[in-house]
């Protein structure tokens, strides 16, 4: 099946549905930014050390990678960066393209695969915003290769990530009420290991399929593109159930280049 369209179509169904992902940020929140007065999450709850971004944004130009939805490009284009979008998903763009309308802002709004930025030039970017997306793709090494891309020299990665052991619990049956249990392994897929019934009813309903990538991947898939990580921290899912209990199953990397 073609993966990139049918997540592109899942994404769709999400904004319809309002996912708090998909939600875009209101005027005060603009209004702050311009004043410099603003932060944003990688993951769910902790807010990006400032100092992570290596100074002020006004001026660089931010590549926002699979993060339409309206909420971070906006804001990094309000206190003066840039700022590109790329998402697989238009719905997700005509977020950004809502509030880049409405608050006068200038956002360049691009669609396509986050492991493929042939749209975008070599070296071409100051700093790359990467929130938690990449479990929506099968490979994450093209996507760490592509950053190093189209960085430039010193250039820095913002990226936030799903820790890979949320994915050898069955979720699906502690929703139901079961006990929490292991069942599967990572690197994880769900078109490779969720039942076929289930595997078969998220597809016919349209639900985003995840990939849980390894630390190898995540991490040293970073290392590998020619990143050395210069920061670290992990975070809960902000829900108050699930894992959090147990770990905080979301990491943040600021990877640098060269």
């Amino acid at each position: 099946m073609d993966i990139v369209a049918h997540n592109r179509e899942a994404w769709a169904r999400e904004v319809a549905g309002g996912n708090k992902w998909t939600v875009p940020v209101e005027r005060p929140a603009v209004e702050r930014a311009r004043k410099g007065e603003w932060s944003l999450v990688l993951t769910p709850t902790i807010p990006v050390p400032r100092e992570w971004y290596g100074g002020p944004v006004a001026g660089r130009e931010v590549l926002c990678l699979a993060s339409g939805g309206g909420q971070q490009g906006p804001i990094l284009a309000a206190a003066g960066a840039r700022v590109t979008v790329f998402d697989n998903c238009p719905e997700q763009l005509a977020k950004d393209r809502l509030v880049a309308e409405r608050e006068g802002l200038e956002i360049a709004l691009v669609q396509g695969d986050m492991k493929d930025l042939r749209a975008l030039a070599d070296a071409s970017f100051d700093l790359v915003f990467h929130p938690v997306s990449n479990c929506f793709v099968d490979a994450v090494e093209p996507v760490w290769r592509e950053c190093a891309r189209v960085l430039r020299p010193g250039g820095r990665l913002l990226a936030g990530f799903c820790n890979p052991i949320t994915y050898i619990f069955d979720l699906a049956a502690w929703d139901r009420g079961e006990e929490l249990r292991v069942r599967y392994r990572v690197p994880y897929a769900d078109i490779a290991q969720l039942p076929p019934e289930e595997l078969e009813a998220r597809i016919r309903d349209k639900e985003v399929l995840e990939w849980g990538h390894s630390l190898d991947s995540q991490i040293g898939g970073q290392l590998a593109a020619g990143f050395s990580i210069r920061g670290f921290y992990e975070d809960l899912s902000g829900y108050g159930e699930l894992l959090d209990p147990y770990i905080k199953s979301f990491i943040a990397t600021l990877a640098v280049k060269g």
